[in-house]
Parts: C-alpha cells; structure tokens; sequence
C-alpha cells in the first residue's frame, strides 16, 4: 500500500513539494506562476553607477561566518539561542570585529534579554555594549555616505524587531498573530526597513507564518529595501512592486483552497483572480520590456542563515545593492 506523505511536524518546518501537490496544488501553481513573472521583470528599481553595498544576515544563533566586504552590515535579528547577555554578547563582540563602517542589529524572539518581558531574573542587572554597532528597537538611523556620489547619499534606516506569537514566555517581542502591531510604525522616508518576521506571503512558508499587519505596512512605506529574517526556510531575494499584481497574488494567497486529494470545487473569485494574475503579469512585462518604463519597487531580503534542517549555518550573506 502506497503511503500519503505526512504533513510537517513543524509549522516552521517547509511542506513536502509532494504533500504540496496533494494537498494545495493550485497555491504552488499560483506561487510558481508569480515568482516567474518576478523573475522575468528584473530588480526592484534602476542600477546606480556607484551604490551603496548593504551585507544583510539574520538568525545567526550564536554562529558567526565570513562576512563579505561592504558599507553596511545589517543583522536582522536572533543573534542567539538563549538570549542571555553573554550569548549575545559574543555576537555583538564579533560584529564589532568586522571592517564594516556601520552597522546595524535589530532583536529576534530569540535575544530573550533584549525585552524586558521575557528577560531571564539572573540578567536583569546586566548590561550589553554595542560598541560601533546601532541597535534599532522601534528607531531609525540616518546614514551618510559621502564617498558615494557627487552629493553623497544618505539611507534613512529603520528598524522593529516584534514578531507574531510562536512560543512561550521566553521569547522576545511577541504578539498575538490577530494583534496590530504595526500601522503607522514605520517611518514614511525609511530607505531601508529591518524587521525580523518577514511580510505575510513573502519569503514565507506556504501557510503563511509571517504577519498580515506588517504586509499592509510595508505597502504604505514601500521601502527600497526590507530585510528580515525568522522563516529560516523562506531564506532568499524576492522583488515586491506594490501593483495590481502583487495585489492579486497576495489575495490568492489569503483564499482557503477547499481541496483534498483533488476532491472539491473552487469558486468563481479564485478563477477570476488567477486571471488577473495571468494579465497583471504580462502587463508588468510589457511595462518594463517593451515600453521600458523604470521600476520602483522594494528588494525584500530573507537574510536567515541556519539551515532548518541541521540547525547549523548553512548559507551565506546576501547581498544588496542600492
């Protein structure tokens, strides 16, 4: 007898590709559909002849790795396991030992000791020091780059490390996943966006573990660039062009797919809406290939590093360009 492959024992851990067309196979073509169309549109906005280099890393979990040279260094949160401050500590300690001219940290639900909630007693006399480093808990930075350009540049950063519920008392900076925390955070000249949950749907897992409020905050700021973490299995680049499209994919994602093992029916609004994803799509290519219109849309960066399967480092740092 032929066995059904089992679900993920995790809600972190990434479904089966199999379990995945048995299961919801109408979501993996609409995902597979988009991210072509993504691919076959480019980047996320113009080339600049002279950029400035963001280093994105997240979830390190104590971990350290080379670090590729840059301007900016940004760690998007879960420098630790535990979160004690000497754990943290540590990883402050070799971020600060890297030649990078600024760096940022934001916390994870990890760095227990960075929110006073789920600080453990024996470290709430205890105290961190960041050295060079910004550490951005619901703040902004404003960098200046003199080098760059002929007027220079300047990045305005910001950065908020809560995250939906996902464990006990011991995490840091949680809410719960029908809270709002974030409308109307995030400041609206923000360059680039550090938060350590990634957009509900983006660099996510298939049931969607990031946060919804966040998503519409982001497509209210619409950053150059938006780097997290969290969803170690949903580590890569991803553009987001705040369109029509975006839009239809991101409700697609939201319907509840009444299938099981290819029984079922779907409803007119599901059809409809994978039709306008087909348009949007082609029109976005016709934008952007034909008519060679600029795009202005947001890098998003799952800068995650453990690999989910052997808890160890397990990529390398990401890149960006801007």
């Amino acid at each position: 007898m032929i066995s059904l492959p089992k679900a993920p024992t995790s809600p972190f851990d990434p479904p089966s590709l199999l379990y995945q067309i048995l299961t919801s196979p109408l979501t993996l073509l609409i995902r597979a559909l988009y991210h072509t169309f993504l691919l076959l549109r480019g980047p996320a906005y113009p080339s600049n002849s002279n950029p400035v280099r963001i280093i994105c890393i997240s979830d390190t979990h104590t971990q350290k790795l080379p670090i590729p040279s840059g301007d900016v260094l940004i760690h998007a949160g879960d420098l630790t396991n535990a979160g004690t401050t000497s754990e943290i500590q540590v990883q402050i300690d070799w971020l600060n030992s890297l030649p990078h001219k600024h760096k940022i940290a934001i916390a994870g639900n990890h760095d227990s000791y960075l929110d006073p909630r789920s600080r453990a007693p024996f470290d709430v006399n205890n105290r961190l020091d960041w050295g060079s480093i910004h550490y951005l808990q619901h703040s902004s930075v404003r960098l200046k780059f003199p080098a760059h350009g002929d007027s220079g540049r300047v990045l305005n950063i910001y950065g908020a490390p809560q995250i939906p519920k996902c464990g006990g008392k011991e995490f840091a900076f949680q809410y719960q996943r029908d809270e709002d925390a974030w409308t109307g955070t995030i400041p609206v000249d923000t360059d680039v966006l550090v938060t350590h949950t990634p957009p509900r749907w983006h660099l996510d897992l298939p049931i969607g573990l990031g946060c919804s409020f966040l998503l519409k905050e982001v497509w209210r700021v619409q950053p150059k660039v938006h780097v997290f973490g969290h969803i170690h299995a949903g580590r890569g680049k991803e553009t987001a062009f705040w369109d029509e499209g975006q839009k239809t994919y991101e409700r697609l994602r939201g319907r509840k797919e009444r299938w099981v093992l290819w029984g079922g029916a779907l409803g007119i609004g599901w059809w409809l809406d994978v039709v306008r994803l087909l348009l949007y799509g082609i029109l976005g290519l016709l934008w952007t290939k034909v008519w060679g219109a600029e795009e202005h849309g947001t890098a998003m960066i799952n800068a995650a590093l453990i690999d989910w399967r052997s808890g160890k480092i397990g990529y390398e740092a990401q890149v960006v360009d801007i």
